[in-house]
């Protein structure tokens, strides 16, 4: 279920969902197609299946992107190295270069053995006495160790040097000559050497791929970015998105896929993406199912964060619930916050979280659940001013109810019973302890009931009266209103058309029922209680509406 506001335009390439259990759609999408991790999600199994080169960096640092050509981005300490390096990430470290200390760097001490690297191992002595930098030599400040910066990014073999990092200081002179003279280090010298060259000019072998797979991850961030609007599209007017079937250019496959249809008739984007599908060129479409859920579920989590943040810049809010079985019989129950926008003009604000599946309807079990969906949220309790659900006994008890528990959580949290609510037990115990109310509407009841369950009655009833009875409510007494409106200025008609079921039916049953309601319908006892209940109805119609408008203000309910 979607929270209720105005879902905000949400882009792929932009939006990140931290702490949910669907971020990685919008990471893919900036990917264009799979990453090098795993997962059983539909988003990225399609993904896995794109057939893209991996670019992501397994990092937990951020590696921020240069330009081939530009030397001029900052080194990255060997330690903060990503573990896994691909082209991407070697590229990215060549362009930065070595880390290197300055001279004046006291290196720390190591507490077993108390000895430390120095700052002469940083250059090669020759055979004629001149002492030579060694460029490749790194030193990682947060590891106490040294790297070989072109062998940590291009040996295949595992060393002190390309791995871990050298701390051996008592051989540690003897160590970088035998490595420098090596021929792994000479080739990786070689290869470093190449591919600085390469940045410096632009000319780097894999700068066309890198193209390609930037405009490739362009195209799939653009059809997210549809396919995001389509499903918002529907999802704002409640529309279903699956249909019998999940392909595409077939009959019932589902509002959704007819959407993408139509959409490509006109959208450059989506027509090539369709193209691709259709000709078996995409085996990645981000159209089934599973995709389609967690994108609705993104977009949930992007506006429920965003409820959430105008609810703690209010600062208080109140509370108000309410619990209705659903279809399958299980208790939900509905929550809304109510606050004050005070950024511009004052506004009241309501807003919907969503429905609470309750195991219990108790009020210790719907006090928990609501104070549990609070502290997810993040939403201080202790900023509640206010809380209102109708009466029923497990809501409004003064020692156990809902109301009672959150009171002694917070007792700034004042309870105020639903008003409309109120009004209409208050209409319906009344009407309990009268016999002609309650055989009025037992009568309105099974007027409704006859000429309902035939289409031959209700064609009858039509012929005579312009208004049509209509079912009641057995909770919602105002509704009771439009039931007994055709009676209050057609009872005559509409005991013509009883008499006239009467004449053409012919079940028994059925003539004994309509000559008896002709009877009844025709009293003076039933003709009065029809007036005066639609008197009083018309003025508890009005209150109640009025009591549930969107103006009603404290001071005149």
């Amino acid at each position: 279920m979607l929270p209720v506001s105005k879902a905000p335009a949400v882009a792929p390439s932009t939006t990140s969902f931290p702490g949910s259990q669907h971020s990685h759609v919008t990471q893919e999408a900036d990917d264009a197609g799979p990453s090098t991790s795993t997962s059983s999600s539909g988003v990225t199994q399609e993904a896995d299946n794109a057939g893209l080169s991996p670019v992501e960096v397994e990092s937990s640092t951020p590696m921020p992107s240069t330009t081939p050509g530009s030397l001029s981005t900052p080194p990255l300490d060997p330690a903060d190295w990503p573990t896994v390096i691909n082209d991407k990430v070697r590229i990215d470290l060549v362009s930065r270069g070595p880390a290197h200390v300055d001279h004046h760097f006291t290196f720390p001490k190591r507490q077993s053995d108390n000895r430390r690297f120095h700052y002469h191992f940083m250059f090669r002595s020759l055979t004629n006495g001149e002492k030579v930098k060694r460029s490749w030599l790194t030193y990682s400040q947060k590891s106490n160790a040294v790297y070989c910066f072109c062998c940590k990014l291009f040996s295949k073999q595992s060393t002190k040097l390309s791995t871990d990092g050298q701390q051996d200081w008592i051989n540690i002179g003897t160590l970088l000559k035998q490595h420098e003279n090596s021929q792994d280090h000479a080739k990786n010298v070689l290869s470093w050497k190449e591919l600085e060259g390469r940045l410096r000019k632009g000319e780097t072998i894999d700068q066309t791929e890198l193209s390609l797979l930037e405009a490739e991850r362009n195209r799939w961030r653009e059809v997210l970015i549809r396919l995001v609007s389509i499903i918002q599209s529907l999802a704002e007017r409640n529309m279903g998105l699956r249909g019998s079937v999940d392909t595409l250019h077939v009959n019932n496959n589902g509002n959704f896929l007819k959407e993408v249809e139509l959409l490509a008739k006109f959208d450059p984007v989506l027509k090539e993406h369709v193209r691709r599908i259709d000709s078996g060129a995409n085996h990645t479409t981000y159209l089934g199912k599973t995709v389609q859920n967690e994108l609705i579920a993104c977009i949930s989590d992007t506006i429920l964060r965003t409820i959430v943040v105008q609810i703690k810049e209010s600062k208080y809010f109140s509370l108000i619930l309410d619990c209705t079985p659903d279809v399958s019989h299980q208790e939900q129950m509905s929550v809304v916050i109510r606050t004050v926008d005070l950024k511009n003009t004052p506004e009241i604000r309501e807003h919907f979280l969503g429905f609470l599946l309750a195991h219990e309807s108790t009020g210790l079990g719907l006090s928990t659940l609501i104070l549990r969906r609070l502290e997810e949220l993040n939403i201080p309790f202790e900023d509640c001013r206010g809380q209102t659900y109708d009466n029923g006994a497990n809501m409004k008890g003064r020692n156990k109810g809902t109301q009672a528990r959150l009171l002694k959580k917070n007792p700034r949290a004042l309870y105020v019973p639903c008003a409309a609510h109120t009004l209409n037990l208050m209409v319906a115990d009344s009407a309990k302890g009268s016999v002609d109310a309650t055989n009025f509407f037992g009568v309105v009841q099974k007027l409704y009931t006859l000429f309902a369950a035939a289409s031959q009655r209700w064609a009858i009833l039509k012929d005579h009266v312009d208004l049509t009875v209509k079912a009641w409510s057995e909770t919602r007494w105002e509704s009771r209103i439009n039931s007994i409106e055709p009676l209050r200025y057609h009872t005559v008609k509409v005991r013509e058309a009883l008499l006239e079921v009467r004449e053409k039916t012919n079940d028994p049953m059925i003539r004994i029922e309509a000559q008896s309601l002709a009877e009844e319908i025709g009293s003076f006892r039933f003709q009065i209680c029809t007036v005066v209940w639609y008197d009083i109805l018309s003025k508890i119609n009005t209150v109640s509406k009025l009591l549930q408008s969107v103006n009603m203000q404290l001071d005149i309910a």
